[in-house]
C-alpha cells in the first residue's frame, strides 16, 4: 500500500516557488537533500518512515533557508556551512509548523493534508519534537557562536508564540503590543536567518547588522500579509486551512485597525462576534473593507518592506544584494 507521502509526491504545490531564488537554486536542492538525510526513521522504528517521508515530500517556499543562502551571497562565498544552517532553520520552522497545526486545528498545509489530520495529535507533536531533536543534534557540529544564535533565535520564536496565546480574547490589544508579538514569533527568525548567513562568510559587524535589520523588518511585513490572507486569501491558492485566528479570536492588525476606527456600539458587536469565533468571517471582512482596515495593514506591510531595503544601502551591489530586495518585495506581494 502506497503512504499518502508517495499517493500526493506528484502533486503540484501552491506557490512554493520564490522567484529570486533562481539565484540560489542550487544550493537550495542541497538543503532540500540534507533534509531528507536527516529525516530517517532509526532502523529499530521503521514504522515512523512514512511520518517522516510524508514532511520531506511536501516542502514549502524555504523562504528562510533562502534568506540564509542570499546574505552569504550578499557578504562572499555560499560554503557547505550555509547548506548545513540552512537545512537547520528550515527543520526548526517545518516543526513549529507541525505544533502550530494542532494548537489551531489545521487542517491543511502547503497543499495537502496536515501530519494531525492524518495520524493524530500526538503523532504529529510527537513528530515535530523528534525533527526538532534532529535540527539541534545537526547545531552540535556547529561553531559554537553559530549554535547558540540558532538556540536563541528559535526562544525567540517560542516566546512570540505563547505572547500570542496568551493575547487571544485581549480586544483591547495595540498596534504596537501587535508589532511587537510578531516581531518574536515570526520577524527575529527571519533576522537571525540573514544574521547567520553573514556570520558564516565572516561579514564585518557593519554588514552582518544591515542584514539583520533587514531580515527583521522584511519578517514584520511578511507577518503582516500572512495574517491579512488568514482572512482574505483562498484555502486552494494558499494551499493551507485559512480563518484560524478570527475563529480562535487572535486579533491581527487589520482587526485592530478597525476596532479603534468604529464607534462603541460597532466595538461592541465586534468584539462579540470575534468571540463567538467561527462563522463571521463574512461579516468581518465587509467591516474591514468599508473601514479601510485591510488597506492600512497592506500599507503598513509596505513601509516595513521599505525600512528592510534600506537597511541594505550600505551593502555593495551585488546579485545577492538585488535577489534579497526582490525577496522581500515578493512577501508583500501575495495576492490579499
Amino acid at each position: 500500500m502506497q503512504s499518502p507521502a508517495q499517493k500526493d509526491a506528484s502533486v503540484s504545490l501552491p506557490g512554493v516557488e520564490v522567484p529570486t531564488f533562481r539565484l540560489i537554486r542550487r544550493q537550495l536542492d542541497k538543503v532540500r537533500e540534507l533534509i531528507m538525510d536527516q529525516l530517517s526513521a532509526p532502523a529499530n522504528a521503521a514504522k515512523i518512515q512514512p511520518l517522516l517521508d510524508y514532511i520531506g515530500t511536501h516542502g514549502g517556499k524555504m523562504m528562510r533557508p533562502g534568506l540564509v543562502l542570499l546574505s552569504g551571497e550578499c557578504c562572499g562565498k555560499i560554503t557547505e556551512k550555509h547548506i548545513h544552517v540552512a537545512a537547520i532553520v528550515e527543520m526548526i520552522h517545518n516543526a513549529t509548523l507541525m505544533h502550530d497545526d494542532v494548537i489551531d486545528d489545521g487542517k491543511k498545509r502547503r497543499g495537502h493534508p496536515t501530519v494531525n489530520s492524518l495520524w493524530g495529535n500526538e503523532s504529529s507533536v510527537l513528530l515535530g519534537d523528534f525533527i526538532l531533536s534532529r535540527a539541534f543534534k545537526m547545531c552540535a557540529e556547529l561553531e559554537p557562536d553559530v549554535a547558540s544564535l540558532i538556540a536563541a533565535t528559535a526562544v525567540r520564536v517560542c516566546e512570540g508564540e505563547l505572547r500570542q496565546v496568551i493575547q487571544r480574547n485581549e480586544m483591547q490589544l495595540s498596534e504596537l503590543e501587535y508589532i511587537e508579538t510578531i516581531t518574536e514569533k515570526s520577524a527575529a527568525f527571519f533576522s537571525g536567518c540573514c544574521r547567520l548567513g553573514a556570520i558564516l562568510v565572516s561579514a564585518s559587524d557593519t554588514q552582518v547588522q544591515s542584514l539583520a535589520r533587514f531580515g527583521l523588518n522584511a519578517g514584520i511585513a511578511f507577518q503582516i500579509i500572512d495574517d491579512l490572507l488568514d482572512i482574505t486569501g483562498d484555502e486552494k491558492q494558499m494551499g493551507k486551512t485559512v480563518g484560524n485566528d478570527v475563529d480562535r479570536s487572535k486579533l491581527t492588525l487589520a482587526v485592530i485597525h478597525l476596532l479603534r476606527s468604529v464607534d462603541e456600539t460597532n466595538r461592541r458587536k465586534i468584539e462579540s462576534e470575534l468571540k463567538d469565533g467561527a462563522g463571521r468571517e463574512k461579516a468581518l471582512m465587509d467591516m474591514l473593507t468599508t473601514y479601510g482596515s485591510l488597506e492600512y495593514a497592506q500599507s503598513l506591510a509596505q513601509q516595513f518592506v521599505a525600512k528592510a531595503i534600506s537597511a541594505l544601502d550600505d551593502l555593495t551591489e551585488s546579485k545577492g544584494k538585488l535577489a534579497l530586495i526582490e525577496t522581500a518585495r515578493f512577501m508583500i506581494s501575495r495576492e490579499i
